[in-house]
């Protein structure tokens, strides 16, 4: 397949080119659902969903399947009075209930509300608390984390019926589905109402609620279809989790936007399971995080037992992806990994391309995705020229595809005039391309994740020995970085391992376990400046310091 330049697209590009491929009206009005899984549904036999679970068990499920399936759910939310514009959740872990909640949700006309299930209760309570959440489905493995939510919606276990935990809940997910009919009409919705209820970690204060309305899909479809480069005839692994942004935007959404199967991974990440699971599946397309390649690359001599994996093209989000890797992917799969950049509030906005053509950079996030004008900015909102630096943002007015509405509660204005202000700080290559440079915050960026360290202090002052804290992110060589805490606690309390320890699995339990610090240093003191505000500045510095001390 020979690709277009990426310089005469962006020329001939136009929203309409894109819209053309929907087929609702989002003047009118336009159902999710439909468009991701209905539409699909004609051929009996195309498969949506392949999936393996940790116990073993492995199956799929057509377009057509889901269909029905998400039709036992929206006729069961509608049962219980909940419909357009109200949100409902899921606690759980890649499996096909969860796929079913996703759709059903979204047929209803509902807004889907995702939960990481390394959430501790407070995360979860918070959320649940904050969206007015009216449904929550869970697993059994997940219950006792909602003993202590306050305010707990309506529950919907996926268990059996003889199961210690089923007269706890108020529904049980398979015995009440089998009662609906699998016929429901598709609710319409507007192009700027939401489909997608997400939270993203800020630096200050709790977690940001970000709505995303079905103008999105648009900007989703060209993500897939250009970057990703997304084909009939891949077999498509999105390794994210569903629980976060491009997990649920790019392994649930985007490929069944294009009607292509998407594969869910129940088990946690091992350089051996994926290695199977790209062989078993026979997985051509391939999308995870910088540390996922990095621990692939550790453990690279196991690839010996795996001679029939057969990667086309590999794409890396969540953080900047290193050379050395881009080098390692090309020796040992044959293929070439695309850095890709974006955000929770706006999905991909940047991108090297797999289906165009385009000089490549090292270490380079991309090119502005088409629809989409991203510029940098100086201190006082200057777009900067060639090979200066400065802080990305996204022209509004000329980026036809931009769908993000401002934080759902107002909790921030990330804006200034026309631009949309990422918070990252890049070097403008002069050519619609930019290379990343940092953050101009304090968000923790491991492992792909985004930690707030606003979230993490708050967990921690929750507990009783603790008079303050800060947290920072402290380079590290598998993932990115860690999180480390300084932590000032009261005078007659013992700062000693044991307490670290006690400090760690409270963050643990109360927010998750993704976020936890990995390392707790006591202090006498934080440094501030006069007005009383934590200098985390000079705490990453010396963070940074230990490092290439050790």
């Amino acid at each position: 397949m020979d690709n277009t330049s990426y310089n005469d697209f962006i020329k001939d590009f136009t929203p309409e080119s894109i819209i053309q491929n929907f087929v609702g009206d989002f003047n009118a009005g336009i159902n999710v659902c439909e468009e991701i899984c209905d539409r699909w549904a004609d051929d009996p036999a195309k498969v949506a969903l392949r999936y393996e679970l940790v116990d073993g068990t492995h199956g799929e499920l057509t377009f057509k399947e889901l269909m029905q399936r998400s039709a036992q759910f929206a006729n069961f939310l509608t049962a219980q009075g909940i419909g357009k514009g109200d949100r409902i959740a899921a606690l759980l872990t890649r499996t096909p209930e969860l796929l079913i909640a996703v759709l059903g949700a979204l047929r209803a006309g509902a807004v889907y509300q995702p939960l990481f299930t390394a959430f501790g209760s407070g995360a979860i309570e918070y959320r649940l608390q904050k969206a007015q959440t009216k449904l929550i489905i869970t697993n059994t493995e997940q219950w006792s984390k909602l003993a202590d939510v306050k305010g707990l919606p309506t529950t919907l276990l996926v268990a059996d019926d003889n199961d210690p935990l089923a007269a706890e809940a108020d529904f049980l997910y398979h015995q009440t589905l089998n009662q609906q009919s699998d016929q429901f009409e598709p609710v319409k919705i507007g192009a700027d109402d939401p489909f997608l209820q997400m939270f993203t970690s800020g630096t200050t204060g709790k977690s940001k609620g970000v709505t995303i309305p079905t103008k999105a899909l648009p900007a989703f479809y060209v993500y897939m279809r250009y970057a990703i480069g997304l084909r009939d005839s891949d077999n498509f692994w999105n390794v994210a989790d569903p629980g976060w942004a491009y997990g649920l935007y790019y392994a649930v959404v985007g490929p069944l936007l294009l009607g292509c199967t998407t594969h869910f991974n129940e088990a946690g990440f091992t350089a051996d399971n994926t290695f199977e699971f790209l062989r078993k599946y026979k997985i051509t397309n391939l999308a995870a995080a910088p540390t996922a390649y990095r621990m692939l690359k550790a453990n690279e001599k196991l690839l010996a037992n795996y001679p029939e994996i057969d990667l086309r093209v590999a794409n890396s989000a969540g953080e900047p992806l290193n050379p050395e890797i881009v080098t390692w992917v090309q020796r040992v799969f044959g293929c070439l990994v695309c850095d890709q950049y974006g955000q929770t509030e706006t999905g991909m906005t940047s991108a090297n391309f797999h289906e165009l053509d385009h000089q490549f950079r090292d270490a380079s996030m991309g090119y502005q995705l088409p629809g989409y004008r991203l510029v940098a900015l100086d201190a006082d909102f200057n777009e900067v020229g060639p090979g200066e630096s400065g802080e990305l943002a996204i022209d509004m007015d000329n980026s036809p595809l931009y769908f993000f509405q401002g934080y759902t509660w107002g909790e921030k204005s990330p804006y200034f005039d026309r631009y949309y202000l990422t918070g990252d700080v890049v070097i403008s290559n002069g050519d619609g391309s930019h290379s990343y440079t940092g953050r101009d915050d304090d968000i923790i960026a491991s492992a792909g994740y985004r930690i707030g360290p606003a979230d993490v202090e708050s967990t921690l002052l929750e507990h009783e020995a603790v008079v303050e804290s800060a947290v920072v992110g402290k380079p590290d060589d598998k993932r990115g970085s860690i999180v480390k805490a300084y932590v000032v606690t009261h005078a007659h309390v013992d700062a000693d391992a044991a307490l670290a320890e006690a400090l760690q699995q409270h963050v643990r339990n109360r927010l998750s376990t993704h976020a936890f610090p990995r390392e707790i240093e006591f202090v006498q003191e934080l440094p501030k400046t006069s007005s009383g505000k934590i200098q985390r500045f000079l705490l990453r510095k010396q963070a940074a310091e230990e490092t290439v001390v050790e």
